[in-house]
Order: structure tokens, then C-alpha cells, then sequence
């Protein structure tokens, strides 16, 4: 399936991960992307990439200024706050998504993207975590109420897709990352301040790292396997990465030395079976050396310029 000509709802399109997906989907679609845009700046930048804009609070929302139907329905947004908060976060992560769902049930398909924290972290940290594996809510100490919520969300978003028939996909992600940031940027930015990289203690933390031009390539596969019970599916990289290989690669790219730190409050991460990924919406593409390299010369050019002969 190729989305072109076509009218696309993108929900947070100034985030890390919707950005670029926005960015490039609005070159042969006409895209409208919706957010509370807190951040002058971040609304321009998406408006000046051919997004039309309008503000809407997911927990609240007004749709008087968006059309009446959009071909797809991309629901990429989330708040990742910090504090104890369960209530704010699950209004938002998870009845928003039931209010947007509702509204915009006339869609030929719905894209939720959920988050590989929702599964309970296996005994064996290399283990391949396969979307039937158990439920059960990953430690992320910097957003304590996050992982609970994409539960929730998974669940409104389970139902809304049989109460209004709206062929739906829920796509659990694993560590996105490219120019516009991701996992490998924030692990890049503490190499480059000198601060270690805090890693759980007495286990490995291994990644799906997916590039953001993979993210593009799979999202016709996987609005095309949107379904009516809905469909989940992991949403990650091909390639499984060990964070210590992933933080030396990036500093050796950099010139920099790495530290890592055992930590109870340590980076979760997880291994995923990329299996069922693979049959909706095809192999990733980009090698995630590759990757990173074109991350490291966006984001840092000044770190591998080649010095005058």
C-alpha cells in the first residue's frame, strides 16, 4: 500500500519519533498534525515542514477546527511525565486515545503506537519478547506513570476499535532513534558531558534500535494489517543491541571515552521478536551502525569532520 493523495491525522507531530514520519508522509499526502503545541517554536517548525496545525488537548479536546474525516488516523502522541500523577497521565494517554478513536471512527484505518514498556521485563534479558509474552509494566524511573498508562491506552484502544469498527493497529516500540533524537542521542549527549551511562544492575540491557526512515518504510505495511479486533505488533529494529555495545560504538565515533554505571534506576530495555513485524510491513533497512554514524553527523557534524591533509 502507498500513501500518497491521501488525508492523514498525525497526533503529536512535533515529537521525536512523529516529526520525521510527519515531515516526509506531508511531501505526497496532505498531512494535519494536532498537539497542545506548549512551544511556539516546535509548532512553526512542524507548520514550515507542510503540516497544517491545530491545537487540541487529547484529555479535553476540541475538533471544531480539524475536517470532518481523514483517510488514516496516526496516534503517535504520549506524555512521558515525571511524578506520581496517574490520573493526568492516564486522561490523556488513554482517554485521549478513546476520544480520538470515537472521533475519527470513519477512517480507513488507525495507527496507535504503544510502547515495548508495557511488557514485564523477561528473566533472560536476550530472550525475544513476542507480543503474547506477559503484561506487566517495565521500571522507567524517569516516568513512573507512563508504562501503566500505555496498558490502559492499548486497552481503550482494543475496545474503541470494536464498539466503531475502525480497523485499528497497535504498534509496540521499541528504541527509535535518528537525526530528530531517540535512545542513542540522549546516550550520546552523557558520553559527551562525561557522565556515565547507568545500566541495571546485575542484568544486560538489550535494544530493537529502529531507524526513523524504517519507521517511515513500515507505517503503509502496518495501516494495510490494521484490523477489526485489532492488530498488535511489535514495532523494532531487526538487529538485537546490547546498550554497552550501542554507548561504545557512539563514543568511539565521537572520539570519547564511555563510562557505565550499575544502577537500580538503570536503563530498561528489551529484545524484540521482530517476527509478526516483518510479515505486516517488511526487514528494516538501515544497519544500525549506519544509523548511528548519520545520527552522530546530524546532530554533532563537528565530530567527524575529516581534518585538512
Amino acid at each position: 500500500m502507498a500513501l500518497k493523495g491521501c488525508s492523514i491525522l498525525v497526533t503529536g507531530p512535533a515529537g521525536q519519533i512523529a516529526f520525521p514520519l510527519a515531515a516526509r508522509l506531508a511531501r505526497e499526502n496532505e498531512v494535519w498534525g494536532i498537539a497542545r503545541f506548549a512551544d511556539p517554536a516546535s509548532r512553526r517548525r512542524v507548520e514550515e515542514a507542510g503540516i497544517t496545525t491545530r491545537v487540541v488537548d487529547l484529555a479535553a479536546p476540541d475538533w471544531s477546527g480539524l475536517p470532518e474525516r481523514f483517510d488514516y488516523v496516526l496516534h503517535l502522541a504520549a506524555v512521558i511525565p515525571p511524578g506520581l500523577d496517574y490520573d493526568a497521565t492516564m486522561r490523556i494517554n488513554a482517554g485521549g486515545t478513546g476520544h480520538l478513536m470515537r472521533r475519527f471512527r470513519a477512517a480507513r484505518a488507525c495507527l496507535v503506537m504503544s510502547t515495548c514498556g508495557v511488557y514485564q521485563p523477561p528473566d533472560d534479558p536476550a530472550h525475544a519478547v513476542r507480543e503474547s509474552d506477559p503484561l506487566g509494566v517495565s521500571h522507567q524511573p524517569y516516568a513512573p506513570t507512563y508504562c501503566v498508562s500505555k496498558i490502559a491506552q492499548e486497552a481503550v484502544a482494543r475496545f474503541a476499535a470494536e464498539a466503531y469498527g475502525l480497523p485499528t493497529t497497535i504498534a509496540r516500540m521499541n528504541a527509535a532513534y535518528g537525526d530528530n533524537g531517540g535512545l542513542p542521542a540522549i546516550l550520546l549527549e552523557m558520553i559527551l558531558a562525561g557522565r556515565p551511562i547507568p545500566l541495571p544492575t546485575g542484568r544486560a540491557a538489550i535494544a530493537s534500535p529502529i531507524h526513523e526512515d524504517d519507521i517511515f518504510a513500515h507505517t503503509p505495511g502496518l495501516l494495510a494489517a490494521a484490523a477489526v479486533p485489532a492488530t498488535i505488533t511489535n514495532w523494532g529494529g531487526d538487529e538485537a543491541v546490547d546498550v554497552r555495545d550501542m554507548a561504545a560504538h557512539l563514543a568511539a565515533l565521537a572520539g570519547r571515552d564511555v563510562r557505565f554505571l550499575e544502577s537500580p534506576d538503570g536503563m530498561t530495555q528489551f529484545r524484540l521478536d521482530a517476527t509478526r513485524r516483518r510479515e505486516l510491513a517488511g526487514p528494516c533497512r538501515v544497519d544500525w551502525r549506519e544509523g548511528m554514524r548519520r545520527l552522530v553527523t546530524a546532530r554533532h557534524p563537528e565530530l567527524l569532520r575529516t581534518p585538512p591533509a
